[in-house]
């Protein structure tokens, strides 16, 4: 089955697409910037370093954490984060609502391409 992947090219000179996205709605699920990276393959500085470029091309924090001790540290998305996930996330079922006819188009000429001519 066909996807759209969308990515948002900003004035800043960064990008926003599914990769920061899916990290913010994995820090949420797990309450931690490096349980997050974990189940997405990648190392705990690579997850930071996602998360810190994402806040500053937003201008505020993403997410925010807590130190460590008895009970162990964490992270939790703040309000600019849990907006960007949510706002991203409505531009992408909008664009796959405008676009859904069109991508099962290709995806019927992608399955059924023409037979090549000798």
């Amino acid at each position: 089955m066909a996807r759209l992947s969308l990515r948002i090219d900003l004035d800043a000179g960064g990008r926003i697409g599914p990769g920061k996205i899916a990290l913010l709605e994995k820090i949420g699920e797990t309450g931690s910037i490096s349980a997050a990276a974990r189940a997405m393959g990648m190392s705990y500085k690579r997850g930071w370093d996602l998360v810190e470029e994402t806040s500053r091309l937003l201008g505020r924090p993403v997410a925010q954490t807590r130190a460590g001790g008895a009970r162990g540290g964490g992270a939790e998305l703040t309000e600019a984060g849990l907006d960007l996930v949510r706002r991203y996330r409505a531009i992408e079922a909008s664009a796959l609502a405008a676009a859904s006819e069109h991508i099962a188009a290709i995806e019927r000429a992608a399955d059924h391409p023409p037979a090549h001519r000798s």
